[in-house]
């Protein structure tokens, strides 16, 4: 399929999408002649207003595509001074492709490389042409894999894929827009739905068609060899900057710190973690085509390369990190234009890692002695807490919540796993150890020396009351002061929880609300306004404040202030929530009642079972 056929195929589709909607205009006009005929003013408006609503919003979502602009994604713009060996590849392939080279490159923070140009007249002209290159590739390749993916991505440009950019993303906005200001409920958000599903599959299989073109590139210009070794190494490299972004950021990320060298910290890992990664990169499985994606499987585009014609190209092996000056410096440079700091302390890696970590145990602390503070009526437990409900032979009475499969005795020597957390926090909350960060594993509990702390042995010893003393003598040996051990946070918060379901216009305790789920608890907003309406404020709303300030805002009620949940009925859900001060809170959806997503419901559900078991 050529460039010039996918682009008549996108005008057509598009076009297409608005004949659709001129079509239910007119047939809307017909109904609203006969319902006038036949009923009265009031019946004809009732039943048309909504139709109406619909068709206006397709108009809508045509005008705000036509005004989008399709600006460059953020990213470090380097010059030949800052990547001499890159911008000299890029030239030689471009050349070798027959298009012109890009008039930019920018390095990116995404495992993927990518080429745009801000094309006119619906991509009839040419116009500034961006390469995006994600600074990991050049951390992790190879340069003759580098170049496969350079001269695929600039395959898209001689191929004139890249002017069909704005009509396919214009296509692809005017549709989502029209379909987000529709209620699902809508006859005519079924048709455009359907109409939209369509024009996906034609658009997609042009696209997955022009990554089968690029490959030709790839393979011609580097090898077949480093072209599918490359198309492997992506996947891999993906996830291994995922494992590194969940693993090592986030926890610190969610305790307002950063790092001070993000992408040099990816490159530690990289190097620490090789023989993972490239066990992942030859094990990753090949999955079977759809017809939504936008690109072929890996496997059936690394069949397609066997087949082609290769070019009689030298491997390379040396690291693509050669082709700029100083990736140190461009990594650094890269995080302060994508990476909004906030507030945020930044830190060296080392001590990054060690208050993360300290942090995120800290955080499972609090939990535990939140749950003892309830359960001894005590302010400001902490380990102390705990401690006396050893000595007093309570420990498995309190337990008992925490493992819910298990007898009281049963549970008291499982409390060995959370009484070592405790420990490990009284560690480092007396000064005695801190988390030492580790590229190849998990952060390690170090004591003065630097040596490994284990206390899981002192855990065992601390659940018993017979045992308790030595426990106690053990800790005192180490200069761990129990007493400093306290609660941090006394009541759970929605920072840094995630948005897991909504339900708009709910009743509870007689008044209406907006119940935002998130994964701590929920989230109460009375009084929210229309229920016609709660679908789109839901989405308005997640949208553009902070889940955090949300939860801030307004009445937060986490699930672990739970005690149980008794559900009257499934659909629409009714149910009564006892909280442990006794309160009990009623809760039922209305007919009226609107979901964030249809499975917002079975979600709550969900938590709501979970409370329960």
């Amino acid at each position: 399929m050529s460039a010039t056929y996918r682009a008549l195929a996108s005008v057509v589709m598009l076009i297409g999408f608005y004949v659709v909607a001129l079509l239910q205009l007119a047939a809307v006009a017909a109904l609203g002649v006969w319902l006038f005929g036949h009923t009265n003013g009031i019946v004809t408006g009732k039943v048309l207003l909504p139709l109406v609503v619909a068709l206006g919003a397709v108009a809508v979502g045509l005008w705000r595509a036509i005004r989008t602009k399709n600006e460059p994604a953020p990213g470090l713009i380097v010059t030949e001074r800052e990547a001499p060996g890159l911008w000299a590849n890029v030239r030689e392939l471009a050349t070798a492709v027959g298009t012109r080279a890009p008039d930019e490159i920018r390095l990116v923070p995404e495992v993927n490389a990518a080429v745009a140009e801000q094309s006119r007249m619906l991509g009839l002209v040419g116009g500034r042409r961006t390469l995006y290159v994600g600074l990991p590739l050049l951390q992790a390749m190879r340069i003759d894999q580098l170049r496969s993916v350079l001269a695929h991505e600039l395959g898209h440009y001689s191929g004139n894929h890249t002017r069909l950019g704005a009509v396919a993303y214009r296509g692809r906005l005017a549709i989502a827009e029209t379909l987000e200001r529709i209620s699902p409920r809508n006859p005519i958000g079924w048709v455009f739905k359907g109409y939209s599903r369509l024009y996906l599959m034609v658009d997609n299989a042009a696209s997955r068609r022009q990554e089968l073109e690029a490959d030709r590139s790839s393979v011609l210009l580097a090898g077949q060899d480093a072209a599918a070794s490359a198309l492997r190494t992506l996947p891999a490299l993906d996830a291994a900057w995922g494992f590194f972004m969940r693993r090592y950021v986030e926890p610190g990320w969610s305790a307002e710190l950063v790092p001070d060298d993000l992408f040099g910290g990816f490159g530690q890992l990289l190097h620490a973690r090789r023989d993972e990664i490239t066990e992942m990169r030859e094990n990753t499985p090949d999955r079977e085509p759809s017809p939504w994606d936008t690109h072929p499987p890996i496997g059936v585009r690394v069949a397609a390369m066997a087949a082609l014609p290769a070019g009689t190209v030298a491997p390379d092996e040396r690291p693509a990190a050669l082709l700029l000056a100083d990736i140190a410096t461009a990594g650094r440079q890269l995080q302060g234009i994508v990476v909004d700091h906030g507030r945020r302390q930044a830190l060296p890696w080392t001590q990054f890692t060690a208050a993360s970590v300290a942090a995120g145990v800290q955080q499972q602390a609090d939990g535990i002695y939140r749950a003892a503070g309830r359960f001894t009526g005590v302010t400001g437990p902490g380990l102390t807490t705990v401690l006396d409900l050893v000595s007093s032979g309570r420990l498995g009475e309190f337990a008992e919540q925490f493992f819910s499969d298990a007898t009281r005795k049963e549970a008291s020597a499982r409390f060995a796993g959370p009484m070592e957390t405790l420990l490990d926090n009284a560690a480092v909350r007396s000064g005695q150890a801190h988390w030492q960060l580790s590229w190849s594993g998990p952060a390690q509990l170090v004591g003065p020396d630097g040596q490994p702390w284990d206390l899981a042995e002192i855990a065992k010893l601390a659940v018993a009351p017979q045992t308790l003393d030595v426990a106690l003598a053990r800790l005192a040996e180490l200069g761990i002061d129990p007493s400093g051990a306290t609660v941090v946070e006394d009541r759970v918060s929605g920072r840094d929880a995630d948005l897991i379901g909504a339900l708009a216009n709910i009743k509870i305790d007689d008044r209406e609300h907006d119940v935002l789920i998130l994964d701590r608890g929920l989230v109460l907003i009375v009084d929210p306004g229309k229920a016609s309406q709660g679908e789109k404020r839901l989405r308005e709303l997640v949208g553009s404040v902070p889940i955090a300030e949300l939860a801030a805002r307004h009445t937060f009620l986490p699930y672990e202030e739970i005690v149980s949940v008794s559900v009257k009925r499934e659909v629409p859900l009714k149910a009564e929530l006892t909280l442990h001060d006794g309160r009990v809170v009623a809760l039922q959806e209305l007919m009226s009642s609107e979901l964030l997503e249809k499975q917002s419901r079975n979600t709550l559900l969900k938590v709501f079972r979970r409370i329960t078991d």
